[in-house]
């Protein structure tokens, strides 16, 4: 028997004497030592995921760590310049740099070298599962007063998604090649797609092809003052997207989404029957006031519950939990891509979000928080991010009260995160406003004024990475909160006059 088998035979008598012993594999961890004991070349296919840390035997995590800091500072590690950092040790019947020796002696070749860090570093990760575990059961047990349950489990969730993040080797730099082909499949999924979308449809084709749809991964900031109608843009796009939902099961068992979208709805301001009772009567044309109020027919009530059921089958998900963190977000949005499905993120809306940290902050510094989380978020989720936002006072003070990016409330962060801003405008919710005494030569003016602007609702692009800026023209029903296609005034028939 050879030292270094002598030496896995040890280990293990040692650390299953008394308990369960985690999972690890002594052998891998000795035939990539010894691989970079012979070849210097194969530190670096691993270099980039593996960390001391991630061996189990506390000897191979020491030597691993001097190689690693020899061959970074342009040295050469071999069993004869390892030998006196590595110090003496006795390893039953041999030293430390004997066992050097031996690793090197009986190194396999170094193009495995790769597959054995991968494999150290999976059951690196296992051991920390356990670990999260383990703790995750204790503190159970032993909870402090002050914790409630809803808090272990974000804490845990928080654990273990840093973990998924940690247990990632295929990052770093990729051939070019390989970002190419993902542009080509993307363009042939738009090619394939109705509407020929490079992104998700809004199901607003004035916006679709300003946009080509909304892309995965990015964040988008839809804002607006007050009444603009923020929220019943948001709903009738997520309407849109989960209606038009279109999947198709693939051969490990997943739906992957082909048309459409499985949406999430975080309502912060709103409850959900709120939101709910909007997205009925956008569907049905019936008022939402007269739904509040019960002031239907009875052939309207029909048409709500048709509404209702059709409503009932789509892949739409709210949350209306007020007041919560961006942490708690971010957990939640993971949870609900991991258990249903998510393609696409409404928040509604941003100045409603708190940041992680318990400690009071400025306020700017705790938005730019959440605008950097809810970016990453977006890359992290491959899903577009729509995240409804205030507008500060000042466009009151302007004759043009169109919105600029100047506008955007708190934090400079919002232009600097998002890939796209927009802006809610409607010239008639000003005008209704300043109307003159009835009779006067300003009053006919501004009835025509009225009549011009009637119905219409501005959609402002006012920043977009992948494409132009500019404004795209809707129709806006107020009775039932609605945005729709306004009609291209080609296509409509001759006025008599």
């Amino acid at each position: 028997m050879s030292s270094a088998t002598a030496l896995v035979a040890r280990l293990e008598t040692n650390h299953e004497a008394n308990f369960r012993v985690q999972p690890h594999n002594i052998e891998a961890e000795q035939a990539l030592l010894g691989a970079i004991l012979v070849n210097n070349d194969a530190f670096y296919r691993v270099s980039d995921f593996l960390q001391p840390e991630h061996f189990f035997e506390e000897l191979h995590r020491r030597i691993f760590e001097m190689m690693a800091s020899m061959i970074r500072a342009g040295k050469i590690a071999t069993p004869i310049t390892l030998k006196t950092f590595i110090g003496e040790i006795d390893l039953g019947g041999i030293t430390a740099p004997q066992y050097l020796a031996r690793l090197a002696a009986e190194a396999t070749t170094v193009i495995n070298a790769a597959d054995y860090g991968r494999t150290i570093y999976d059951l690196a990760i296992r051991r920390q599962l356990i670990g999260v575990g383990e703790e995750l059961v204790n503190v159970a047990y032993d909870a402090p007063v002050e914790m409630a349950p809803r808090e272990q489990i974000e804490d845990a969730e928080r654990k273990l998604y840093a973990l998924a993040e940690k247990g990632r080797y295929e990052g770093g730099f990729q051939k070019f090649d390989g970002a190419l082909r993902l542009a080509i499949d993307m363009a042939a999924s738009a090619f394939q797609r109705a509407g020929g979308l490079s992104g998700i449809s809004s199901g607003l084709r004035d916006l679709d092809a300003r946009m080509g749809g909304l892309q995965r991964s990015d964040l988008i900031v839809l804002a607006g003052r007050p009444a603009m109608g923020k929220t019943s843009l948001a709903t009738n796009i997520a309407f849109n997207m989960a209606k038009a939902w279109r999947g198709e099961r693939q051969e490990d068992g997943t739906i992957k989404s082909v048309d459409g979208a499985i949406v999430g709805f975080f309502s912060l301001e709103m409850s959900a029957d709120q939101l709910a009772t909007r997205i009925v009567a956008e569907q049905s044309s019936i008022s939402s006031y007269k739904i509040r109020q019960g002031r239907i027919t009875e052939g309207d009530f029909a048409r709500l519950t048709d509404v209702a059921a059709q409503i009932e089958k789509l892949p739409l998900y709210i949350d209306q939990t007020g007041g919560i963190s961006i942490a708690q977000l971010v957990a939640r949005a993971r949870r609900l891509q991991r258990q249903k499905g998510l393609d696409v993120l409404f928040i509604d809306y941003l100045q409603l979000l708190s940041g992680s940290s318990k400690n009071s902050q400025n306020r700017v510094q705790e938005l730019t928080e959440i605008t950097t989380s809810l970016k990453a978020l977006a890359k992290e989720l491959n899903v577009p991010i729509i995240a409804l936002s205030q507008l500060s006072r000042q466009v009151e003070n302007r004759d043009d009260k169109r919105p600029q990016l100047s506008d955007l409330r708190e934090s400079g962060s919002i232009e600097q995160d998002a890939d796209v801003v927009m802006f809610v405008y409607r010239e008639e919710y000003y005008l209704k406003a300043k109307e003159p005494r009835p009779g006067t030569d300003e009053h006919n003016k501004w009835v025509m004024e009225m009549e011009a602007a009637h119905g219409l609702a501005e959609l402002i692009i006012g920043k977009q990475r992948h494409g132009p800026t500019g404004t795209v023209a809707l129709q806006f029903d107020a009775d039932v909160t609605r945005f729709s296609d306004r009609a291209d005034q080609s296509h409509l028939p001759e006025r008599l006059e």
